[in-house]
């Protein structure tokens, strides 16, 4: 064979990669399946990894203070003595009553104002932290010493219901007097009137807007919790009223 036949021969033997290298990759294909099987079939010590990572993200200085409602649901990577603000449950419930308080009260004001305007100034509509209270005070719904209501009121009580039947929570329904005793009629005391009043509101709501009976509760005080002082005509009058409460339904 010649010199350049042999040196030709050379040359195509350099070329690619050795025939062992086919081998070896063949192993560490099957060692790292290998590792991979023995991670899968290990146990990850998470608070481990919780403070390492935690520690990791401290250093690079990604560590602050978050308010929220709730934690994150998936796991986290984060310092064990991270700063974390959560807003406590009761507090969190509250805030929801509420807002949702306020939202039934400008409704029903809205309407008051819109749809009722020969009455609205004998109708108190009061938000507070865990109810809404709408009072119909002197004569506005019903007439002096009798417990049926007022043709022109009744559009009212039935808008009322209809809000009421859109929310959650209980609905007391409290009738009021004044101090000056009953003479006569069907009723023989401002306690027994009273009690007759809020029977009677509470079935127009569970009449026609179809408010669910089970929150419903009627009351009946007489003359034993004034708002105003008996001593007026007007105080009195502010006295003699239905009161129709929407209480929380979300209770810490």
């Amino acid at each position: 064979m010649s010199d350049e036949a042999i040196q030709n021969n050379e040359e195509e033997e350099e070329e690619g990669a050795p025939a062992w290298v086919v081998t070896f990759g063949d192993l560490m294909s099957l060692l790292l399946c290998f590792f991979v099987l023995l991670l899968s079939f290990s146990e990850m010590d998470r608070q481990l990894y919780r403070e390492v990572a935690g520690s990791m993200a401290k250093a690079f200085g990604v560590q602050r203070k978050i308010p929220t409602f709730d934690s994150p649901k998936g796991m986290k990577i984060i310092a064990r003595d991270f700063d974390q603000e959560i807003i406590p449950n009761k507090e969190r419930l509250e805030i929801i009553a509420t807002q949702e308080k306020e939202e039934v009260g400008n409704e029903l004001k809205k309407e008051v104002e819109t749809s009722f305007k020969d009455i609205k100034d004998n109708i108190q509509i009061k938000t507070g932290k865990n109810q809404v209270t709408i009072r119909l005070m002197g004569e506005t719904a019903f007439d002096s010493g009798k417990a049926e209501i007022k043709k022109q009121v009744i559009p009212l009580i039935r808008k009322i219901g209809a809000v009421l039947k859109g929310t959650k929570g209980d609905i007391i329904i409290a009738g009021h007097t004044d101090n000056v005793p009953i003479t006569g009629g069907l009723y023989k005391s401002n306690l027994k009137l009273s009690i007759a009043r809020a029977a009677t509101v509470a079935e127009f709501l569970i009449d026609k807007p179809s408010v669910e009976p089970q929150r419903i509760a009627t009351m009946g005080f007489g003359k034993y919790r004034p708002i105003e002082s008996n001593d007026t005509p007007e105080g009195r009058q502010k006295n003699r009223r239905v009161e129709i409460i929407l209480k929380s339904a979300h209770r810490p």
